[in-house]
């Protein structure tokens, strides 16, 4: 049986989270904007196309919680190398994988709601495509930065160039 350092095991549930919860805020998101879309769609068949950008949009908030557990895993030894975390790193981990899935949690509903009501919008007035854009990727802010202070968190808390 393989034992793993508590400091290691603690990076692993830092990267769940991670993915975990970014990845529900972006299923969310991108469920609310695919059901406008579709109602878009059943409106103008040409919005398909539009439906289906605004409908990815979300997507970038699982993007960053991925990340951000692939690195997790790989600087912490899980993914090849026989590093042993110790307990404070874990907990940095822990807080890392907090930052990001958190902030994409949110970011990613958000981001679907605006979605769907930019959706809507183009369907009334087609100059409305590249604002609702605009407002949609405004909601992405929140994301990112969860993305920088994960990042920040793994240099200076001992996980990255450690």
């Amino acid at each position: 049986m393989v034992e793993i350092a508590l400091g290691t095991a603690l990076a692993a549930i830092g990267a769940g989270v991670a993915v975990g919860m970014a990845g529900l805020g972006s299923g969310i998101g991108q469920g609310i904007a695919a059901a406008g879309s579709v109602g878009a769609v059943a409106e103008d068949e040409e919005m398909f196309a539009r439906g289906i950008i605004f409908t990815a949009l979300p997507e970038t908030q699982a993007i960053y919680g991925f990340l951000i557990a692939i690195l997790l895993l790989v600087f912490s030894g899980i993914m090849g190398g026989s590093k042993s975390l110790p307990v404070t790193a874990g907990l940095v981990a822990v807080g890392a994988g907090a930052a990001v899935g958190f902030a994409g949690l949110g970011s990613g509903m958000g981001q679907g709601i605006t979605a769907s009501s930019a959706v809507g919008a183009v369907v009334e007035n087609e100059d409305m495509f590249a604002r609702g854009i605009i407002f949609t990727a405004l909601s992405e802010t929140q994301a990112i930065y969860g993305f920088l202070i994960a990042i920040l968190l793994m240099v200076f808390g001992g996980i990255m160039g450690g």
